[in-house]
């Protein structure tokens, strides 16, 4: 994003290399539904009072955007269908939604799924691989901002949060997006400046420009 023309082999060189994923027909399925599915899941965060809390993430495949996220310390399937309210205002909910078959899932979940008209998808019992995406941006959150931070309470985690949020969304790239940001960035070339960095999540990311 800074201009500068570098061989992407010569990147590859120093990056973990990862498996293949184990089925190439669910992986196509994703790949071709990227544009009207979303997934959904829950993680646990530990605060400094040893008390546990529920972060609710759902995750647009497309620009791989984080629609909504949310926190409680009661997971209910009636507090998870509402934050799909709030995720999917004004008749602009996807086609698919992809999730694993957590009970939390109950009833009233569903019921609202179907209100909305979304077709739910149900990865296998025990796959967490059936839904990548979601648990790759919950990685990403663990280890480039969780992992950094003693949360104090549920305003604390949704403060952090909301600035992990403007980094991922506008400073953050992604080789599936072709090295481009959920919210896409526009190359400034050397001419343009010097290059600065701006600080993002209390200093522990920056975000790079050029400064005229």
């Amino acid at each position: 994003m800074l201009g500068i023309e570098i061989s992407e082999s010569t990147v590859a060189k120093y990056m973990i290399r990862h498996c293949n994923p184990p089925s190439q027909t669910w992986r196509t399925f994703l790949e071709n539904h990227a544009t009207e599915l979303v997934s959904v899941d829950f993680f646990t965060v530990p605060t400094a009072t040893f008390r546990i809390l529920y972060l609710l993430v759902i995750l647009h495949h497309e620009r791989r955007e984080i629609v909504h996220f949310n926190v409680t310390e009661h997971p209910t399937a009636q507090w998870t269908a509402q934050q799909l309210v709030e995720a999917f205002p004004f008749d602009s909910a996807p086609r698919y939604l992809l999730r694993d078959r957590d009970s939390i899932y109950g009833g009233r979940f569903r019921n609202r799924v179907k209100s909305l008209g979304i077709d739910q998808v149900l990865t296998a019992p025990r796959s967490p691989w059936q839904n990548p995406y979601v648990e790759r941006i919950i990685g990403s959150i663990r280890r480039e901002c969780l992992n950094h931070v003693i949360i104090i309470n549920e305003r604390h985690l949704r403060r952090q949060l909301k600035s992990y949020s403007i980094y991922y969304h506008e400073a953050r790239t992604h080789l599936s997006l072709d090295k481009q940001s959920p919210v896409p960035r526009s190359i400034e070339p050397p001419e343009q400046g010097k290059v600065v960095a701006i600080p993002h999540v209390g200093g522990l990311h920056h975000e790079y420009r050029r400064a005229a």
